[in-house]
């Protein structure tokens, strides 16, 4: 268990001089673009079992965030997937058409990303400048009404409608994400 504040905030932090300047930036971008979104505050949740227990308090699924990369690490990959769903290399790789896939290092994650393992998240994205990172999203998490994700650091969870991320961010952003569909065949 983690140590989660149980109340839902709505938009940034009042403590931002408190706050990193990397979650601060993924603020600023959501409120430039006039992106509602809802936040939970909780002790560092780097693995999916406990984003589960912040969920509860959000209101959504958060997604896993895998940060991924070809064999020859010429070619990285952010892969967006429900949280319960087992990843299997070999499904994304052929549906992507590339070499078999293997998790980038941390410190590629933070060269590209400007984040860390535990922390990524799509908003890292904005930081990608060069565009060397492909998104990729699973298919099932495009169908959700809210999307949840760490604001590049994982002390904070937050909501977002769906739509607002397809429709809004990854366009400010000039993304254009892979969207897949892993086999259902998959689950845990």
């Amino acid at each position: 268990m983690i140590e989660i504040d149980c109340t839902r905030y709505e938009g940034r932090p009042a403590d931002a001089e408190k706050r990193r300047p990397a979650e601060l930036a993924c603020y600023d971008l959501l409120d430039r673009l006039g992106i509602l979104y809802s936040r939970v505050d909780h002790a560092p949740a780097a693995t999916i079992e406990q984003c589960e227990q912040v969920e509860t308090v959000l209101g959504a699924k958060i997604c896993k965030n895998l940060f991924l990369c070809n064999r020859q690490k010429t070619a990285f990959y952010l892969f967006l997937m429900q949280g319960d769903k087992v990843f299997k290399t070999k499904h994304l790789s052929k549906q992507l058409g590339t070499a078999r896939l293997s998790f980038a290092e941390p410190e590629d994650m933070e060269r590209l990303l400007a984040t860390s393992p535990g922390s990524c998240s799509i908003l890292g994205l904005m930081n990608d400048k060069e565009h060397a990172v492909h998104l990729v999203i699973d298919k099932p998490v495009l169908e959700q009404e809210y999307f949840g994700c760490h604001p590049c650091i994982n002390t904070s969870t937050l909501r977002v409608k769906t739509a607002d991320v397809t429709q809004i961010l990854l366009p400010a952003l000039n993304i254009l994400p892979t969207v897949t569909e892993l086999p259902e065949d998959e689950w845990e």
